[in-house]
């Protein structure tokens, strides 16, 4: 299958580069195209790849019936409509790392442009004059610099304020001890603690309704006089008009903006007449380096999403903390198998819908409860529920909708006598259906072959779950196992794997069977016409 992708917004030659050289994919590079032509194009493209300029409305994504992948060349991603990309199951990747250093190098030039009236001097060269005695400045050295937002940009900020012996403080809620150790940065535990202390403050936040006018008039009260803001992150965060007022009555000594409510700034706004504001054209990212790194990180991860559904870096996909996207893939695979058994299986007894999916994971895969989450409600999901993009993207949002309860508990998950050196890698699933619940188990140890299927209700079974898998419920007797195999291969069905539990000798058994190829209705209920066999649940398994 070839997969059509259209690069916009002048991507990085190397990143585009990339791209082409899959002999799967296809790149249509054009310039930023106009609302109509785009509407008009985008119906044929399974990704876009593109920077701020051109916009994801809920209009283009409504009319993109193929498009898997949207990727943004950079951080900020408030030009995509990522809730509804989300609802329809479109995976959302940008590149938050590509431009940490040019933003935090773009924050140095210009808190010392202001220290040190750069601009006026500069100017008052070219215009010949020799201002030297009017343009005494001040040091970074001892001013404390206030944070808010410790993530990439700001911890790059952190590290090389100590170059310049500036004590950092930050505020982050959000962030954990160990960055702030890592970054020698003191934390403030609220914003008017780090509003009092700080002489230099800047903000890398998202733009949210959280942060939303989080700086205003009352926060540039707290500062003490004389200090300075700055605002490479997004526009809006800081409050234009009480900047501008706060700079006129002289309450702050400078400010630095790079970003703004609307852009481009109009040419009569108010903060082009500000004292002491240096203002800069939304370039934190525009440097040679920077564009190159975050073209390439982007398309390399659009790449992997379309070609291998790896959607680790999908900021609306269910995320796996700790880095260890890698790693719980066979544990996502069945999360998934273990959840549409345990849905064919409660069928099969008469349940309602399922109304609750509960994931259990072993200790190496707690970072992955969302994902697990999502995975196992795609198991539920995927053979009753008619949607053309169901997936990891929007699996949890669509069971929501469904009235299905999500939740992760810990706990031992035990897996079965072969498998206890991986029970780290353990995963349980217990699905409710009105009165009736169901659990299963297995192991996802990565450096294994494929997972195992280790429980099925009160049974240990060990079986590695594959095409289609045959749960059968039938009394422990002599005969039985033979009297299916007869059955099967009369119908030309190969058995891959059959393992026989039991939970007494003459009492209930189960048999899990791993087949090649599908099991038809005839088969079933010729095994069901079988003596001593209860119930036959035949069970289409995906492997990826």
């Amino acid at each position: 299958m070839t997969y059509r992708i259209l690069v916009t917004d002048d991507i990085d030659a190397e990143g585009v580069a990339l791209l082409a050289a899959e002999p799967d994919l296809a790149v249509d590079e054009v310039p930023t195209l106009p609302r109509d032509e785009l509407m008009a194009r985008i119906g044929g493209y399974d990704a876009l790849v593109g920077r701020s300029a051109t916009r994801i409305s809920p209009e283009l994504l409504r009319a993109a019936p193929r498009l898997a992948v949207v990727g943004r060349a950079g951080v900020g991603v408030d030009n995509i409509a990522v809730d509804l990309a989300t609802e329809l199951g479109i995976a959302v990747i940008n590149a938050p790392a590509g431009n940490s250093v040019a933003v935090a190098e773009l924050f140095f030039g210009a808190v010392l442009g202001l220290l040190r009236h750069i601009r006026h001097a500069d100017q008052s060269m070219h215009d010949g004059r020799w201002d030297r005695s009017a343009l005494m400045g001040s040091e970074l050295k001892g001013r404390t610099l206030g944070i808010i937002g410790l993530g990439r940009i700001g911890g790059e900020i952190a590290v090389r304020a100590h170059a310049f012996a500036m004590p950092v403080v930050a505020y982050d809620p959000y962030v954990g001890d160990a960055r702030f150790h890592a970054t020698r940065t003191r934390r403030a535990a609220t914003l008017d603690e780090l509003l009092g202390e700080a002489l230099v403050l800047t903000v890398h936040t998202p733009l949210t309704d959280e942060t939303r006018g989080m700086i205003g008039a009352r926060e540039m009260g707290r500062l003490a006089p004389g200090a300075i803001i700055a605002n490479l992150a997004r526009g809006g965060i800081v409050d234009e008009r009480a900047l501008v007022d706060a700079l006129h009555r002289g309450h702050l000594a400078g400010a630095a903006l790079d970003v703004f409510t609307t852009e481009p700034l109009a040419v009569d706004h108010a903060l082009r007449l500000a004292p002491n504001l240096m203002l800069t054209p939304h370039i934190g990212a525009s440097t040679v380096e920077a564009q190159r790194s975050v073209a390439v990180d982007v398309c390399r991860a659009v790449r992997d999403a379309l070609l291998r559904g790896e959607l680790s870096r999908s900021i609306n996909a269910a995320s796996v903390d700790g880095g260890q996207g890698g790693d719980v893939r066979p544990a996502l695979i069945l999360a998934r198998q273990l959840a549409t058994v345990g849905r064919a299986l409660l069928a099969n007894r008469g349940a309602r819908a399922v109304d609750r999916i509960e994931v259990t994971p072993g200790d190496a895969l707690s970072g992955a409860r969302d994902a697990l989450l999502a995975a196992a409600a795609l198991g539920v999901l995927a053979p009753v529920v008619a949607h053309e993009r169901l997936n990891l993207i929007n699996a949890r949002a669509l069971a929501a909708a469904r009235g299905i309860a999500l939740s992760a508990t810990e706990g031992a998950v035990v897996p079965s006598a072969g498998e206890r050196g991986a029970a780290d890698f353990a995963l349980a699933v217990r699905l409710t259906s009105g009165s009736q619940e169901l659990t299963l188990a297995g192991v996802a140890h990565p450096a294994t072959v494929a997972p195992r299927i280790t429980r099925i209700g009160d049974f240990d079974v060990d079986i590695h779950p594959r095409g289609t898998l045959l749960i059968l419920t039938n009394r422990d007797v002599p005969g039985v196992i033979g009297r299916v195999g007869t059955v099967l291969g009369a119908a030309g069905v190969n058995i891959a794997e059959y393992h026989q539990a039991r939970l007494a000798q003459g009492g209930e058994a189960l048999a899990a069977v791993a087949v090649d190829g599908a099991v038809g209705d005839d088969v079933r209920h010729a095994l069901l016409a079988l003596p001593d066999v209860h119930s036959a649940t035949v069970v289409p398994l995906l492997t990826e």
